[in-house]
């Protein structure tokens, strides 16, 4: 099988043969093609595609609008190293225009460069050295974040590091929370708050699937920094784009002082944003400030580009409300179908994701995915690939719904999630 003899050659020279800690599959595909709402393996498979790439893809695979703009703008300008181009400019302005935070914006190449200087910029203005974040939550791969994801029942409450050799600096300055707990960030903020550098938020923790956030939660926030002088910084990587041009944070209506943006900005093109507030910004060395900044390929022209044509077929409000619709319609279909087939299942989400997770709610924070099914979980995304509807075969992994996706893709996967959930229950007594 020409999967299996592409990824022998893969692992040879690749460790484990893929380039990203997620990216390993029990069955290993190797993509050939991918086209509007699908993609199609070395072996001439082809998926309905819900990974979207873990997001990036809102428009559809391959768009031609999108890559129409990157081409143009290859014809006449590559890597310059000094100066700005058009691009990055009229970039940095729709960031401002439509990011209700955002004053100032700078361009980079992956979100986890944007948290971490986010984080930098924080404890600078601040003098501090104590980040918060939540349980759940992730923020990237550097050391200032990479704790307590998906940890295991023993780690709740404890310091969970997801890596071998981080800095015990890093780890040691990083004060671990429950999401949506009032009580306990006003505690932390009591105790400590001439400490506290910034609290990083997910405003929806959706590396954990899809849990929403409870208003009054993001509202003690903004109170608590705003009391102690701390730096609110959303991380908008994943809800950035996806819910809105506004970001999750014109839902709420609460305003951090930074945001990192990412993944759909540039329908799978490499660009990510920090933006916020002009004072914090003009703090980079970019404009003379103590804050370095730097990347070779920051605000490269593939990536301005991409971002720009994608923030335009955004701007027709048309896209969201399609998006929105089709995702209530995905929801909605597969918690029928759970109940009708009496399976212990929540269908959690908003706008163009949707999660099945195999457990009943409510769910307010990670304590309470702990109830999850993991088993059967991976079961039905595995199920669910081997008949063409590609999700990741990895608990609690939210799904997503793409421009490209139509009303018929939707009745299409519901009718074989059906398939699915029905030899679950009658081969496992899924209940």
């Amino acid at each position: 099988m020409r999967n299996a003899s592409l990824f022998e050659r893969a692992v040879a020279v690749t460790p484990g043969g893929v380039n990203s800690g997620t990216r390993g599959l029990k069955e290993p595909i190797v993509w050939e093609a991918g086209e509007g709402a699908y993609l199609v393996d070395a072996e001439g498979k082809r998926y309905l595609d819900y990974h979207a790439a873990f997001g990036p893809i809102i428009l559809g695979h391959n768009h031609p609008a999108v890559n129409a703009a990157v081409a143009q703008a290859m014809t006449r300008v590559d890597l310059t190293g000094v100066g700005t181009t058009e691009l990055e400019i009229r970039l940095a302005e729709k960031v401002v225009e439509h990011v209700p935070s955002a004053e100032m914006a700078l361009i980079f190449g992956s979100g986890t460069e944007a948290t971490y200087l986010a984080g930098r910029l924080a404890r600078a203005v601040t003098g501090r050295t104590k980040l918060i974040k939540f349980q759940g939550c992730f923020h990237g791969w550097h050391d200032y974040l990479l704790m307590n994801i998906i940890s295991p029942p023993d780690k709740i409450g404890l310091k969970d590091p997801a890596s071998a050799g981080m800095l015990p600096e890093a780890i040691d300055n990083t004060i671990v929370l429950p999401f949506n707990d009032s009580e306990a960030i006003e505690s932390a903020v009591t105790a400590g708050g001439d400490e506290i550098a910034a609290i990083i938020l997910e405003p929806i923790p959706h590396n954990i699937g899809c849990v929403l956030p409870n208003i009054e939660f993001v509202k003690t926030l903004r109170r608590l920094c705003d009391d102690h002088g701390i730096i609110l910084i959303f991380d908008e990587v994943i809800t950035g784009f996806r819910h809105g041009l506004g970001g999750y944070q014109e839902k709420l209506g609460i305003l951090p002082d930074l945001t990192t943006l990412a993944k759909a900005i540039a329908n799978g093109y490499p660009c990510a944003v920090l933006a916020g507030r002009a004072d914090l910004m003009m703090r980079f060395s970019s404009a003379g400030g103590d804050v370095f900044v730097g990347g070779t390929y920051n605000g490269h022209p593939v990536a301005t580009s991409a971002a720009l044509a994608t923030i335009n077929e955004l701007e027709d409000d048309a896209v969201y409300e399609r998006l929105f619709r089709l995702g209530d319609k995905a929801r909605r279909g597969l918690q029928e179908i759970a109940d009708q087939l009496d399976i212990d299942m929540t269908v959690a989400g908003y706008g163009s994701v949707f999660v099945p997770y195999f457990m009943s709610g409510p769910i307010n924070r990670y304590q309470d995915l702990l109830r999850n099914n993991s088993e059967a979980d991976v079961m039905f995304r595995t199920g669910m690939s081997a008949r063409g509807i590609f999700m990741l075969p990895m608990a609690m992994k939210r799904n997503h719904i793409s421009a490209a996706h139509s009303e018929a893709d939707i009745d299409h996967t519901l009718g074989v999630a059906e398939e699915v959930l029905k030899e679950m229950a009658r081969n496992y007594g899924l209940r």
